[in-house]
């Protein structure tokens, strides 16, 4: 892996943590909005903006090469990484408060940082696992802790599982499809996934129609958060590997942080200050080490597929 493609990975990674996390502070205006429903909107949304350029990047070829496994663990990317982590996320917050689903979430690289190698039958590295400490512990600075029950605490590892899976289960669908169809293929099977939740769950009062606000916040996250915010993220794991573009999601509820205030939702001071920093801290630390000793990045080196605001987690 050449310098340049690492310096490209690492400003993908962090560009699409950061939009995620300021999509917390949009997400404010959908509290009222059907959850299941405004999901499949956001993701329905991003699949018919991806898939144009998908097609003429010869998407089509490669998704008839897929294989039935491969479709499965793309639906379970959709399932486990982006409808169930944010409905975690919001079971969660009926009876904890958002920095607690916050704080488990951001220990994510922390736990990737050990998988990974363990999956690729190796140690955990001492600055990876370092670096992962660091944003982990940066990420519960900014957002210190809250109170909650039982389920709330639950609710809250499971948004923590959602989170790795999202990594950790994309990482062997990167190569064969590329960063652009793989987020156009999970956006449709979450949408999917997401309106029959919705149907389920709510009946007819799945969809309604958006408010301005709602409009405008469904928007940012589908165009902003989703299509963006995903294809940054697939091609800076392509580069970096799953291992050190998770100790980025420490960002997210940075992001959350900064950005709250700039809608009033929130303050900024002395605690997200030193977070911040120490995840930047946290980053440098374990996205700096050298590749493995084959020079490629970890999800690249046949990873098995592994069956913020008040601030709080971004809705993916």
């Amino acid at each position: 892996m050449t310098s340049s493609s690492h310096r490209a990975g690492i400003l993908l990674a962090a560009l699409a943590c950061v939009l995620v996390g300021a999509s917390f502070t949009a997400g404010g205006a959908l509290v009222d909005y059907p959850h299941a429903g405004g999901q499949a909107v956001r993701y329905g949304v991003a699949c018919l903006l991806l898939a144009w350029p998908a097609r003429r990047a010869g998407g089509r070829g490669r998704l008839a090469a897929l294989r039935a496994r491969q479709w499965v663990l793309a639906a379970t990317v959709a399932g486990v990484g982006m409808v169930g982590f944010n409905l975690s996320v919001l079971a969660a917050e009926r009876s904890a408060q958002p920095a607690v689903p916050g704080v488990l979430v951001g220990c994510a690289p922390i736990v990737v940082a050990v998988l990974v190698p363990l999956a690729a039958r190796r140690r955990p590295t001492p600055a990876g696992t370092a670096g992962a400490a660091m944003v982990a512990a940066g990420a519960f600075v900014v957002q210190g802790w809250g109170g909650t029950d039982l389920p709330g605490l639950l609710w809250s590892v499971a948004a923590l599982g959602g989170e790795v899976g999202f990594a950790l289960l994309a990482a062997p669908l990167v190569a064969p499809l590329g960063p652009l169809l793989l987020s156009a293929c999970v956006c449709g099977l979450a949408a999917v996934e997401a309106a029959v939740i919705g149907v389920v769950m709510d009946g007819t009062g799945v969809l309604r129609v958006p408010t301005g606000a709602e409009a405008a916040a469904l928007g940012w996250q589908a165009v902003v958060a989703t299509v963006i915010g995903f294809v940054c993220w697939y091609a800076g794991m392509q580069r970096l590997g799953a291992e050190r573009a998770t100790l980025f999601s420490g960002l997210i509820p940075v992001s959350a942080a900064l950005t709250a205030p700039l809608v009033a939702l929130g303050t900024l001071g002395a605690a997200q200050l030193a977070g911040s920093a120490l995840v930047a801290a946290g980053v440098a630390v374990g996205a700096s080490r050298r590749p493995d000793r084959a020079g490629r990045p970890a999800a690249q080196v046949r990873a098995p597929a592994l069956a913020a605001a008040r601030p709080a987690p971004a809705r993916r």
